[in-house]
Parts: C-alpha cells; sequence; structure tokens
C-alpha cells in the first residue's frame, strides 16, 4: 500500500471541515459539540486509517459499496487512461462514447436476456427518479396515464432525493421536506423479528405480502403502476424477508398487472452470492435500478436495466423521453466499472462470498449467545445483529437507537466500523477478505458486545 499524502495537519484539517464542511445525514448541533469529523486519511483491502493513525475493519465497505475492497490500483490507472483520451462528454442527443457503450453491453450481459437497455445516472437516489419518470412514460404510452402510483414499504430506503426520498419508508426523512410526494404508497416491512409476533417465519411472510395486495385493492389496482422493494432492504436493518414472502408479492403484481421494480442499489454486483439479489431471492423485475457496487464506489455511477416489455412501447411509439443528467455514463466513470467488473469476473469474487458466506454466517452467528443479541443474521455478505434487552421476547431497550449508538462507538473504539440502524447492528463487508479477517472481525464485535452490555446490564432481563 502506498500512502501519498502525509504529514497531514489533522487538527487544522478537522477544523476547517467543521467550519466549511455541510455533512449529509448528520446533526450538525452534535458534530460542533463534539468536536468535529473523523477524518479517514487512507484505506486497503479492508481496512481504512483515521487521522489519529488508528486502523478500522472496514464492515460496512465505505456505505455498503467498496465491493472489491480498497487501494485497487487498476481503477485508478482506468480512470487516468479514461481521462487522456477523453475526459468527458455527454450521452444526449443520440451521442455515446466508447466506455458507456461498452459498459451497457457488459452490464446487460450480467442480467437475464430480457435486460437488454441500460440507463446510466450518478447514483441510485438518481436510478430511483429515474424509474418513477421511466414508468409514468410507458403507462402514458400504452394509454393508462392514471397509472402512477408506486407502492414500496416502510423503512424502504431507495435515496434521498425528493422523489427517491418519497419512495423510501423513513418516517424521519418524511418528516422534512413535505415527504412523501403524491401517488406514493407504503405497506409493511416483511420484518418478522420485529413484527412477527407469535407467527412462524413463513407464515409472515405471506401476512406482511397480504398487506401489499391489500393496499393495491384499496388504491384501486388501475391506478398502481408500480411495486418497488429492495430484495433485502438495507438501511431498513438488513430485512432478510422470509421465503414465502417474494414469491407471494410477484404472484400478487402479475394478478393485477403491477410493474416489478427490484432495488439492487444494495445487493447488486455479488452482495448476496449472486450477481443480483433478485436471483437470490427469485425475484423476476421488470426494471432493475443499481449503482454502489458497479464501480465498487471508486467513482459516482448508477445505471438503470429496462425490459424489453418497457422497451419495446418506448420503441414502437417514439418521442423523446425527457429525462436525463450531464453526467449521464460518464467515461471515466464507466471505464472504472468496466475495469471493476472485469477484476470481479477474472478474481470470481461473487463465487468467493458466496463459498465463504457459510463461515462468514458461523463466526458472526456464534454471537447469538451474547445476553443482549436478539438474533444475527446473514445472506451472503449482508448481515445484521439485533440488540434486545429481552431475548426470550425480542423486547427492545427504551429509546429505540440509544442503544445502537453506544454499540457503534464501542466498535470504533474496537477497531471496527459497523453500523447501527436504530439498535440494529448492520454490516456488508468488501469482497476481498479471508477467514482471518472474519475471525478478527467477530472478536472486535464480541468486545464492542460486552462493552455495550456493561452500559446497560441494569435493563437487561
Amino acid at each position: 500500500m502506498t500512502v501519498h499524502q502525509k504529514n497531514l495537519n489533522i487538527e487544522e484539517l478537522v477544523a476547517k471541515d467543521t467550519a466549511h464542511h455541510l455533512h449529509p445525514f448528520t446533526d450538525h448541533k452534535s458534530l460542533h459539540a463534539e468536536g468535529g469529523a473523523r477524518m479517514i486519511t487512507h484505506a486497503d483491502g479492508a481496512w481504512i486509517w483515521d487521522g489519529n493513525g488508528n486502523k478500522l475493519f472496514d464492515a460496512m465497505a465505505g456505505l455498503w459499496c467498496v465491493n472489491i475492497g480498497y487501494g485497487r490500483k487498476e481503477l485508478a490507472e482506468a480512470a487516468y487512461r479514461q481521462m487522456l483520451d477523453l475526459p468527458y462528454y455527454n450521452t444526449f442527443f443520440k451521442t455515446s462514447t466508447v466506455p458507456a457503450t461498452e459498459l451497457a453491453a457488459k452490464v446487460s450481459s450480467l442480467m437475464p436476456d430480457r435486460f437488454k437497455q441500460i440507463f446510466f445516472v450518478n447514483s441510485g437516489s438518481e436510478a430511483n427518479d429515474t424509474i418513477v419518470r421511466l414508468v409514468r412514460h410507458y403507462w402514458a404510452l400504452k394509454g393508462k396515464p392514471y397509472r402512477k402510483v408506486f407502492i414500496s414499504r416502510r423503512r424502504g430506503y431507495h435515496g434521498s432525493t425528493m422523489i427517491s426520498a418519497s419512495l423510501g419508508g423513513m418516517e424521519a426523512m418524511h418528516g422534512q421536506g413535505g415527504l412523501p410526494l403524491p401517488d406514493i404508497a407504503h405497506v409493511m416491512e416483511p420484518d418478522w423479528f420485529q413484527l412477527g409476533g407469535d407467527m412462524g417465519r413463513e407464515d409472515f411472510g405471506l401476512h406482511a405480502a397480504r398487506d401489499l395486495e391489500n393496499k393495491i385493492l384499496k388504491v384501486g389496482p388501475e391506478n398502481v403502476a408500480a411495486f418497488i422493494g429492495e430484495p433485502i432492504q438495507g438501511a431498513g436493518g438488513v430485512i432478510i424477508p422470509p421465503k414465502t414472502y417474494w414469491p407471494e408479492v410477484q404472484r400478487v403484481c402479475r394478478k393485477y398487472g403491477i410493474l416489478i421494480v427490484a432495488d439492487e442499489v444494495i445487493c447488486g454486483f455479488g452482495r448476496t452470492g449472486n450477481w443480483w439479489g433478485f436471483e437470490t431471492l427469485n425475484i423476476e423485475p421488470d426494471i432493475v435500478p443499481m449503482a454502489k457496487g458497479l464501480s465498487s464506489g471508486y467513482l459516482p455511477i448508477g445505471a438503470v436495466a429496462v425490459s424489453d416489455t418497457i422497451m419495446s412501447d418506448f420503441v414502437e411509439h417514439g418521442g423523446e423521453f425527457f429525462h436525463g443528467y450531464t453526467y449521464s455514463g460518464h467515461p471515466a466513470a464507466c471505464a472504472v466499472a468496466l475495469e471493476n467488473i472485469r477484476i470481479m469476473q477474472d478474481e470470481a469474487l461473487v463465487d468467493h462470498v458466496r463459498q465463504l458466506s457459510p463461515y462468514l454466517n458461523e463466526a458472526l452467528g456464534a454471537l447469538s449467545d451474547h445476553p443482549i443479541v436478539g438474533e444475527v443474521r446473514t445472506q451472503g455478505f449482508l448481515g445484521a445483529i439485533e440488540l434486545v434487552r429481552d431475548k426470550q421476547t425480542r423486547e427492545r431497550f427504551a429509546e429505540l437507537g440509544r442503544v445502537g449508538g453506544l454499540c457503534r462507538d464501542h466498535c470504533i473504539s474496537n477497531g471496527l466500523i459497523m453500523r447501527a440502524c436504530w439498535d440494529t447492528m448492520v454490516f456488508s463487508p468488501p469482497f476481498c477478505i479471508g477467514r482471518s479477517e472474519i475471525d478478527e472481525w467477530a472478536v472486535r464485535a464480541r468486545k464492542a458486545l460486552d462493552a455495550t452490555y456493561d452500559d446497560v446490564r441494569s435493563e437487561v432481563v
């Protein structure tokens, strides 16, 4: 590993950051009160270093995205070569570039045959903005402009623009900015751990799917354009649905002629042990938004894969689709994404995830014996640890999110990055890890859980 930035004045940088950097998803009062941001300076493989020299195992792969791991020079070199040839050109008005063309064909080749068309964006939020425009335009082309309602799930996350945050089911986000926007409805999430009560998992899966059908009937099937869902809900707490859930959701959508959107922003590009989460969960979507793992986070890029069923109407009816972004199909980002996919294929990283995931499940699953752990669940390299005050009843601690925040801080103190979604500790490690890293991760996680238990011991049943 080569570190190019040395002799940094971290104190000065933190002060400058506090004075000038408006951070996303941040309580700025507490940021200022706590002395400013943690300055991350360099990374390699699955490890990151902060400005104080602390080495941390990044069990979140950044924000669910650094799939191939940090420090791959090939991706930097791909961006450099492309910037020398053509640093930028747009893809508007019947124009393309070599990297955008090649990447569209490559992404299509990774998908079922019906996905031949790829629309490029710069993030998962933009991908989900795009699907709303695209789907409503599709129904208008078919003479049904009234089919414009999108149904999604509570605690789903589809981005933070006005429309993508509306699609998501995060109440805190809806409380800011007058969200959700009209013609978006929400149904229950298939979270057996929190909502299943005395039902078995499979019965609960059917129960959650019935909530979708009830909502469709309430809205009117003729008004519903699409159902959107992450195969596995990420920021909602890594909600792995019961096996009965998605087949029933798909049956219901097909019954009423409703399009299915599988949001692969987190699950796509190998995270669940297959190239796509919809393969793992046996979903047959009509549209697939994606981002994060497309470039392993090295440059901003996302995409939307569109099925032949939808594209045939676009081609048949003609007319301009008035949608796009200045940087759609940015040549440098596309070149990096192509190199990222090449590495994943050449090094069989998706196979590696599938083969190593049982070991990860066993190692992290052993934490389920801890006094404040109610459940550990994984699917591929994606998982969650539920924190509870009563293991038998699955009862949470008071002030939801308080104990998760404590645990997150103890993780950092023990050289580990895991994210707290309320009182659910979630993880999505880079694909480059092996058994030794998993073992070290489990040791650090247990130390963090022990320290958290010491904080709340008096509350535990």
